[in-house]
């Protein structure tokens, strides 16, 4: 059976080591399952207390995705049993290991390559060196299958400038690379062909004991290389539409910013694709998406990630996330019964009962 994470490690010229994990499920676009985010856990952990190791790099195997997400399928499938101590432990974890990256005291840098999704962009984000590449395709899709942008959703598109992460988690926008650098959601763009000399280029740094340092030798790495790599990038779709979203979301009440997002009848078929999302999306997940935004905004990160477990774990005991699956990856018939159904008929009373923690 082939490891679903593979770990490596490279030495350097000066006697230290390069970790290397790379999540290793091709066929699923490395979403990640328990069993990986465990994996990925306990050797983060001990790399992370390893004198050696000076440096981590996260990357997905193949040319397609470094990560779609979580594996929603597996949770739908414990829904269904019942089992929500599989998912409660999903979700547990995941965040565990996202807050682990955020707070990582060593470089980590992220390969987003390809579809980052969902659970892949809360990896990405967290790390401390974000490259993109002109094949990136970044997505907080959750709106789609009955939950919200979680993984630090709450957190991460709650500090992006004006309303735009509110938009891009009602819409569940497709960014790409110019999108994530103009948005702060990474930080360097190199071509994807430079994926096969970085480990043999970090491997030549010359590394230190201090992380502060090793931070600045490999930002000072990066920049390098992508001042001597030719990487052409598509303009980026939120600045060019920058007024637009600004006029979409100028609102105080998310009913009146939904009513006015999927009445877009324009030619810009960007917008149009988020005017359909939103339309066709949870009603919950609508209301979800607004308050977990709303209660985060003054929250420190680890909060956040104590609100989220809350309301990750009350939407597998709620119809919407299970519905929202069975749709779009189960049945597939892409026609999802919410419930309720119209965004009118989310009260605040049934919102409250999201934020806290089931015992």
């Amino acid at each position: 059976m082939t490891d679903s994470v593979l770990f490596e490690l490279r030495p350097t010229a000066n006697g230290r080591q390069i970790a290397v994990a790379t999540l290793n499920a091709e066929k699923s676009l490395n979403a990640l399952s328990l069993p990986m985010i465990r994996l990925l856990n306990e050797r983060l952990g001990a790399w992370r207390d390893d004198p050696k190791i000076i440096c981590v790099l996260l990357q997905g195997a193949g040319e397609k995705a470094f990560c779609a997400g979580g594996d929603v399928v597996a949770m739908h499938q414990a829904i269904r049993e019942g089992d929500f101590s599989k998912t409660d432990a999903f979700f547990r974890e995941e965040y565990a290991l996202d807050y682990l990256i955020h707070t990582y005291p060593k470089p980590v840098l992220a390969w987003g390559h390809g579809i980052v999704m969902g659970g892949g962009l809360g990896l990405l984000a967290g790390a401390s060196h974000r490259v993109v590449t002109e094949r990136s395709r970044i997505a907080m899709p959750e709106i789609t299958i009955g939950l919200y942008p979680d993984v630090g959703g709450s957190w991460f598109l709650n500090r992006l400038p004006g309303k735009v992460g509110l938009y891009l988690g009602l819409t569940g926008a497709s960014l790409n690379a110019a999108d994530a650098l103009f948005l702060g959601l990474a930080d360097i763009s190199l071509p994807a062909s430079a994926r096969t000399h970085l480990p043999g280029l970090l491997s030549t740094l010359e590394w230190s004991g201090d992380s502060d340092a090793n931070r600045r030798i490999l930002s000072r790495a990066l920049r390098d290389l992508a001042a001597n790599a030719s990487v052409e990038l598509a303009p980026s779709e939120v600045r060019a539409r920058w007024d637009a979203i600004r006029a979409l979301t100028d609102y105080d009440s998310v009913d009146d910013m939904v009513e006015v997002i999927t009445r877009y009848q324009g030619s810009d078929d960007w917008l149009r694709q988020g005017a359909q999302k939103l339309a066709s999306g949870s009603p919950t997940s609508i209301r979800l998406i607004a308050e977990t935004q709303r209660r985060a905004k003054h929250m420190s990160l680890r909060e956040v990630f104590d609100m989220e477990l809350a309301v990750s774990c009350q939407c597998c005991r709620h119809p919407d996330f299970a519905e929202g699956v069975r749709a779009l990856l189960v049945d597939k018939d892409g026609k999802p019964a919410w419930s309720p159904a119209a965004l009118h008929a989310v009260s605040s009373d049934y919102i409250a009962g999201f934020f806290v923690q089931p015992v």
